[in-house]
């Protein structure tokens, strides 16, 4: 990988201004540092100035911060985050995710800033922001005290129904005090459904804060009594809001045969014919 990058340095200083087609060397050489936990050696390569162009896409950006998330290096991450800014890398629906997910998990007023800038250009500039990033972004807001913000982040979910978003908006009820609509919607969880529908599950840690927001108020012994049957029910689970927020559900894959009528027999980068080898890969 050393010599690899040094390859990299190399051809990019000779060939600044020199387009190959449709390939990017960008990415591969990110998922070579992404296989081999060689985060590090990606972040320190993907923001060094003298390689300005070189990685000119937002996958070669995506999968950098992704891998310095997955491990944990957040302040990393928002350095490459901000180099892409820098390079006027456009943002896609996985970077917002990305982005937004590592100012949460750094739980700062400087990352939250970061976060609702972001939000606001993206709804200025017609960005698409996923679910799961306005997720983050409220679970940020709640996590700074700002659950007017936490609402709007909430409102503007096309399909609030998810698992997720129902345990943001019971913590986002119960931080405002809003316990009349709290108790409607816990109760709403326990009414019988069709077998093909799953029922609605709360975790534990959301859990523990509504009977702690409520404590000596007049909806205790009410939501207390719908926390009990959710419970009975099976319906309150182990799992922390942070483990639903950063989930990634496997990717499924569909399966081509080897030699599909429609399968391309040319190279796109040098419009020559693909041997019989490079077909069977």
């Amino acid at each position: 990988m050393a010599v690899a990058r040094e390859a990299i340095y190399r051809y990019h200083s000779e060939n600044p201004n020199f387009a190959h087609g449709e390939f990017r060397f960008g990415p591969l050489f990110m998922r070579l540092c992404y296989e081999l936990g060689l985060e590090e050696m990606a972040a320190a390569t993907i923001i060094d100035k003298r390689l300005e162009g070189f990685f000119n896409d937002s996958t070669s950006f995506n999968i950098a911060i992704d891998m310095l998330f997955t491990k944990g290096a957040y302040e990393d991450a928002l350095e490459v985050l901000r180099t892409m800014q820098l390079y006027s890398i456009s943002f896609n629906k996985d970077t917002m995710t990305l982005a937004f997910g590592t100012c949460y998990k750094l739980n700062t007023p400087e990352s939250y800033k970061i976060c609702t800038t972001l939000a606001e250009e993206g709804q200025t500039k017609g960005r698409s922001i996923p679910r799961q990033a306005y997720c983050f972004a409220i679970a940020l807001a709640l996590k700074q005290n700002d659950i007017g913000m936490a609402q709007s982040f909430h409102s503007q979910i096309m399909k609030p129904d998810g698992r997720l978003c129902k345990n943001l908006m019971v913590l986002i009820l119960a931080k405002s005090g809003e316990f009349e609509e709290l108790t409607s919607l816990l109760f709403s969880a326990t009414l019988e459904t069709p077998v093909f529908i799953k029922k609605p599950e709360f975790t534990q840690e959301v859990v523990d804060f509504v009977r702690l927001q409520c404590e000596d108020g007049p909806y205790m012994a009410e939501i207390s009594q719908i926390l009990s049957q959710l419970e009975q029910a099976g319906q309150i689970i182990q799992l922390t809001l942070d483990d639903l927020l950063c989930y990634t559900p496997a990717a499924k894959h569909k399966q081509w045969p080897m030699m599909h009528e429609n399968r391309r027999t040319t190279s796109r980068r040098t419009l020559k014919p693909l041997n019989s080898s490079l077909l069977s890969d």
